[in-house]
């Protein structure tokens, strides 16, 4: 999943509010606490962002509706960062100066000293408690740090496999070989040993760094002992 797409996820979210107003009853902390739940004792903006990256199917630190939880895992799993902010990047805001985690969001873009993100459970007039999902724009002097998930390995088909594989073995039967093999490399070709295939630059080509199987190397076993009277 890449931070476009986890973008996307968020940015669909824009306009959702919870409902009625000021309860925090909202579908992420049905989703989140597996229930239908309401009051002050169930703010949302980070289980916003825990259901975003459960929807891309992407493992948060920890599963936590603490905006500081967030960091400090972050931080243990070498995954937190404290500067040059970045689209994908959780950041997390102090607003008050404090030094307490007051609010997060999903970077979208970094402009200069601020950042745009979108935010579940925010609102004009209530930074941190304003029930909507929005995108919101803020200086990055209000972030104390942030949460960068680790990009994924991008997953390899077969298909893609194969051409790789192929692409690798014609680099491999270009005829290159070390100067330490030479003489028996000429042993073997005089021996009738081993045989080229086809030709690289008008020489006969003998792949000499290619990959053997096993078939080939009980040709060759085979053809030394013909060599010696053994077959």
């Amino acid at each position: 999943m890449t931070v476009k797409e986890i973008i996307a996820i968020a940015s669909k979210e824009i306009g959702v509010k919870e409902s009625p107003a000021n309860s925090n009853k909202v579908k992420y902390n049905t989703w989140y606490y597996g229930r239908e739940v309401s009051g002050a004792a169930y703010p949302w903006c980070m289980v916003f962002v825990q259901w975003v990256f459960a929807q891309a199917g992407m493992a948060v630190p920890v599963k936590t509706a603490s905006c500081s939880a967030l960091l400090s895992a972050a931080k243990s799993k070498g995954e937190a960062v404290y500067s040059g902010y970045q689209p994908g990047d959780v950041v997390i805001y102090d607003f008050g100066n404090d030094g307490k985690a007051d609010h997060c969001g999903i970077v979208e873009s970094v402009s200069g000293s601020t950042v745009t993100s979108i935010e579940g459970n925010t609102g004009i007039g209530n930074d941190s408690n304003g029930g909507e999902v929005m995108r919101r724009t803020r200086n990055v002097s209000t972030i104390i740090g942030a949460w960068r998930p680790k990009k994924e390995a991008k997953k390899v088909t077969y298909e893609e496999w194969k051409a790789f594989m192929q692409k690798y073995r014609q680099e491999l039967q270009d005829n290159d070989s070390s100067e330490y093999s030479k003489q028996a490399r000429e042993w073997a070709i005089n021996a009738g040993i081993i045989s080229g295939g086809g030709t690289v630059n008008g020489l006969p080509n003998y792949m000499w760094a290619d990959l053997s199987t096993r078939e080939q190397l009980v040709t060759l076993l085979y053809r030394f002992a013909q060599s010696i009277g053994k077959a």
